[in-house]
């Protein structure tokens, strides 16, 4: 099959290559414009850009598919795109984690007759958690299961019908990293099977979304990093493996502040009942426990300011003066 894809982190570019490798022919890739980043800030393509320069497939890279865009340049990349894609051969449209809203006429382009539309992998089991940030959504909600769905895209956001689905347990060691790889495998094989079907069957049966159980996973930002120890740990743990990689979960001692990369609720917890909320209670063979709300969580990897991700116990240790407080700063207006 003729396949346009839009797309622009590694998880759309994982599932570009699964495409690819399955022998259809992508002929046009879209993807957001390079962006610089780096200790140098250099411009940087996207994974799926790379992927498509090596591929020697056509790439996009228009800041807007609006065609009404307010600023003249980008009215007119809007423009050229939306040429390219009107004179494109293809069979169907392929989005993943593309960041840019397909206005509705550049769906309907795959939906001319002869074409069977635009498909989107989603990180989530569809209504739940729409939107930008599924995968570390639902780990902070401390969601038992999450999966992939194939969505028949329509205007809306994370709206259409879903014509496959398969679910994955969410571990308890779960964080956003390994949940994104495991979700990324998932989401390119069930994509390879979409495409199949509809290449040897010619159809996909649809299945409108439940209006019941409808969530929104709004977009992460770095002002949620600070963790709360007034919460329950089973919060602070979830949300400090939620937010691993991006934004990293952050708390000071002292004038210090410290990333927070991992984390467990131990099966055996030191006595908590004298302490303050986030002091060190004690240490591990290379964690630390500290006094939650409501429990202790143990913290497994940490990382001072221009240092690496190393164990907590060797973190705090070799903080100094810092370090003797053994505690870390509650947060105002903690709730507890």
């Amino acid at each position: 099959m003729k396949i346009v894809f839009a797309g622009t982190p590694d998880f759309a570019a994982q599932a570009m290559r699964a495409i690819e490798g399955a022998g259809h022919n992508i002929v046009l890739a879209l993807t957001q414009p390079d962006r610089r980043a780096g200790r140098g800030m250099h411009l940087q393509a996207s994974p799926v850009k790379q992927f498509a320069l090596e591929k020697n497939i056509p790439v996009l890279q228009p800041e807007t598919l609006r065609r009404n865009a307010a600023d003249p340049q980008k009215k007119i990349q809007a423009e050229e795109a939306y040429k390219q894609l009107s004179e494109a051969d293809f069979d169907a449209m392929v989005v993943v984690a593309y960041g840019l809203i397909l206005p509705q006429e550049i769906l309907d382009i795959a939906e001319r007759p002869g074409r069977f539309g635009s498909f989107n992998i989603h990180a989530s089991l569809l209504p739940r958690w729409r939107g930008a940030a599924p995968i570390q959504r639902a780990i902070e909600s401390g969601d038992a299961k999450t999966g992939i769905c194939i969505m028949q895209m329509d205007a809306g956001l994370d709206t259409g019908d879903t014509v496959m689905v398969e679910e994955l347990d969410i571990a308890s060691n779960e964080t956003s990293t390994t949940l994104h790889d495991r979700l990324a495998r998932l989401g390119a094989k069930l994509i390879v099977n979409t495409l199949h079907q509809l290449e040897t069957v010619g159809s996909l049966p649809r299945s409108p979304q439940s209006a019941q159980g409808i969530t929104y996973a709004e977009k992460i930002v770095k002002d949620e990093a600070e963790i709360d120890w007034g919460n329950d740990a089973q919060k602070i743990d979830a949300r400090i493996r939620a937010f691993n990689p991006f934004p990293g979960a952050t708390s000071s001692i002292g004038n210090l502040s410290l990333k927070l990369w991992n984390s467990r609720i131990p099966r055996n917890a030191p006595s908590a009942e004298q302490a303050d909320l986030g002091q060190v209670l004690s240490f591990g063979d290379e964690s630390v426990f500290v006094k939650c709300g409501t429990g202790v969580i143990e913290i497994l990897e940490m990382q001072k300011p221009g240092g690496k991700r190393i164990p907590a116990k060797l973190c705090l240790q070799g903080l100094g003066e810092a370090g003797e407080m053994l505690r870390f700063q509650a947060k105002e207006n903690s709730v507890n």
